[in-house]
């Protein structure tokens, strides 16, 4: 797959509450009238406010359009991926205006739901397509995925290149057609393989980007794995990919856009929504 963290002393709530008592002790004579405001009393005592006015009322000048004394609003928070929290958010590329959404129920479910989104002109995010089942990983999820460790990859990672044993169905991405896709034997539940790499798509997790995902260099290390990528469902969970039925990831294959700087955002709900 492809991409996805000396101090002054405080005074303490005692300190300050014998503070308070030891000065309201200090002072024992009655407090002096508070005269009404507006009046000529209240003048002479430097208070500007105008009758009626709520203590504490602020008077400035204001924002631009606003007038003097009122409160600007508060700034309106950027949208965000259905489901995706603001950490997750902010991991997302400012020029996307493409993801493609892969959420778990739990942290250990190697079954999830896609859901790919666009980024319309005034920001907001809409479903373009799906969702569709999906498989991942045998034992799931991991923030620190490494070699053999049978678990996907949680991020936030870029969707540049694809290739796979079929003909090109008319990916925009750069697409490499050859026979070293093909694949045999069982998968984890028994399943056959053979059919599972003639798409693919490849995730910007632990490779080089803009080479085909058959390259075998790992720029965080051997140990940190690599070779993730979204390709066609055999029916069971994977190594670490995200797999998806045949049609739907040709279907994917076509829309993803480089224009559009698509990533995928892949993970446990928990984890996302963060």
């Amino acid at each position: 797959m492809s991409v996805h963290k000396g101090a002054p002393a405080l005074l303490s709530a005692g300190t300050l509450c014998a503070a308070l008592l030891l000065s309201g002790c200090a002072n024992t004579a009655p407090p002096a009238p508070v005269a009404p405001a507006g009046t000529a009393a209240a003048a002479a005592a430097g208070d500007s406010r105008p009758a009626g006015a709520p203590p504490g009322a602020a008077r400035g000048a204001g924002g631009p359009g606003e007038p003097a004394g009122s409160i600007a609003s508060a700034p309106v928070p950027a949208p965000r991926l259905p489901g995706v929290g603001p950490a997750t958010q902010a991991l997302v590329p400012d020029g996307t205006t493409q993801a493609f959404v892969v959420t778990g129920a739990t942290a250990d479910d190697n079954t999830s739901t896609a859901t790919l989104y666009e980024k319309g002109p005034g920001g907001h995010w809409t479903e373009s397509a799906g969702p569709w089942p999906t498989h991942n990983a045998l034992r799931g999820w991991t923030a620190d995925h490494t070699a053999g460790d049978l678990r996907s990859p949680i991020g936030v990672f870029r969707l540049g290149d694809a290739g796979g044993r079929l003909p090109d169905p008319g990916s925009r991405l750069p697409y490499d057609q050859d026979d070293e896709f093909a694949i045999s034997g069982t998968g984890f539940s028994g399943e056959p393989l053979e059919g599972s790499f003639d798409h693919v798509i490849a995730i910007d997790y632990n490779r080089v980007p803009g080479r085909t995902p058959l390259d075998k260099e790992r720029p965080l290390g051997d140990e940190k794995g690599g070779g993730v990528w979204i390709h066609v469902d055999h029916g069971g969970p994977t190594q670490a990919c995200v797999a998806l039925d045949r049609e739907p990831l040709r279907e994917l294959i076509r829309a993803l856009d480089p224009a559009k700087e698509p990533v995928i955002v892949m993970g446990p709900a928990p984890e996302l929504a963060r």
